[in-house]
C-alpha cells in the first residue's frame, strides 16, 4: 500500500476518535464542574491543558469560561483539535482515500461532516451541551459500525484501527489525567465522597460504568476505578485494550508484508509494561507521572508508526 493511502486511512481514524474523545473529555469536565461551586476557571482551564490545546487558547483568550472553553473544544477554527476541525480533517482524508473505503464507510463518514457542521454551526450552551455531546458519541459510533460491517480484514482495515487505538489509548489516558492530577481539589480529598463521585463520572464519560457495576458493585473506590480503566483488558476503552489491539494489528501488518519494524518493538514493550505492572504499582509511582509517562510512549508510538510505513502528509 501508498504510503500516502495509508497515512490517510491512519489518520481519518485518529480524527475520527479524536472528535469522539474530546467530547467525552469535555462530558467529563463538565460533570465534575457540576460537583464543584469554587474557582470555576481552573476547573475548565484543566479541561483544555489536558486536551493538550492549552498554548493555543491562551493564545486567543486570557480567560477561561465554561462557554469559550466549550467553544474552543467543540468547534473553534484557531483549534486543529476542535470536534468542527477534526471532523473536517477525517472526511478529507476519506476523500483522499475514498476507493480503499467501501460505499457505507464513505457515506458515515461524509453524513458525520453534515451532521456536525449543522449542530455545531452556532455555539453550544451549556443547557444544550449533554445532548450535543451525545450527537457526536453517535456520529462516531456509526462510522465504526460501518467499518466494522463492511470492511475485508487487510492491511486497510489494520491501519484503520491503530489509528482509532493510538487515539483512543491518548485520550483515555488524559481523561483519567483530568480527575485525579488536576481537578481534584487536594490530597486530602482523596478517598472522601467527592472524590469518589468524581471517580464515578469518569466512568460514565467512557461509557463504563454500567460495566463496572457489573464486575464490581460494591467497591466504588479509586483504586478499583482506576484499575479498570488501565488494566482491564475486556474494556474497549481501557490503556491495556488499546495496547493489545495496536500491537496485533501491527503483527497482522507484520505478517502481510513479510516485514518487522522498529514500531512493532516498540508496542510490544508497551504491552510488556502493561502486562508487568498493577494498580499498586501505577500509586507507588504516582497516577500522574504514570499517566503522563504512558501518553508520551502512546504518542512516540504512533510517530514511529508513521515513520516506519512512510505515511505522506
Amino acid at each position: 500500500m501508498l504510503g500516502k493511502t495509508a497515512g490517510g486511512l491512519y489518520w481519518m481514524f485518529r480524527f475520527l476518535e479524536r472528535s469522539e474523545n474530546t467530547a467525552r473529555l469535555l462530558e467529563a469536565g463538565f460533570r465534575m464542574a457540576l460537583t464543584r461551586s469554587s474557582d470555576a476557571e481552573s476547573e475548565w482551564k484543566s479541561v483544555v491543558t489536558t486536551s493538550g490545546n492549552g498554548i493555543g487558547y491562551e493564545a486567543k483568550y486570557d480567560t477561561y469560561t465554561d462557554t469559550l472553553v466549550m467553544d474552543w473544544l467543540l468547534r473553534d477554527a484557531d483549534n486543529p483539535s476542535s470536534v468542527m476541525s477534526v471532523t473536517k480533517s477525517a472526511r478529507d482524508n476519506a476523500r483522499l482515500v475514498r476507493t480503499a473505503l467501501t460505499t457505507e464507510v464513505w457515506e458515515a463518514v461524509n453524513d458525520n461532516w453534515m451532521t456536525l457542521r449543522d449542530l455545531l454551526r452556532d455555539p453550544i450552551t451549556t443547557v444544550d451541551l449533554p445532548a450535543a455531546l451525545a450527537i457526536i458519541r453517535k456520529q462516531s459510533a456509526l462510522v465504526r459500525g460501518a467499518l466494522y460491517g463492511t470492511m475485508l480484514r487487510n492491511d486497510i482495515y489494520d491501519f484503520a484501527r491503530i489509528g482509532t487505538f493510538i487515539e483512543r489509548a491518548d485520550n483515555t489516558a488524559r481523561i483519567i489525567d483530568v480527575k485525579y492530577y488536576t481537578l481534584l481539589p487536594s490530597a486530602s480529598a482523596v478517598g472522601s465522597s467527592l472524590d469518589n463521585v468524581q471517580w464515578e463520572m469518569i466512568l460514565r464519560s467512557v461509557s463504563a460504568h454500567r460495566c463496572f457495576r457489573w464486575l464490581d458493585e460494591k467497591d466504588m473506590t479509586a483504586t478499583a476505578i482506576a484499575d479498570f480503566l488501565i488494566f482491564d483488558k475486556r474494556l474497549p476503552r481501557s490503556l491495556a485494550f488499546c495496547v493489545k489491539q495496536t500491537t496485533e494489528n501491527l503483527r497482522y501488518l507484520e505478517q502481510e508484508y513479510q516485514e518487522r519494524h522498529p514500531c512493532h518493538d516498540q508496542a510490544d514493550r508497551l504491552k510488556r509494561w502493561v502486562a508487568g505492572s498493577d494498580i499498586n504499582t501505577v500509586f507507588d509511582l504516582g497516577l500522574h507521572e504514570v499517566v503522563t509517562e504512558f501518553i508520551r510512549d502512546n504518542n512516540a508510538l504512533g510517530a514511529q508508526i508513521e515513520q516506519d510505513f512512510r505515511f505522506m502528509a
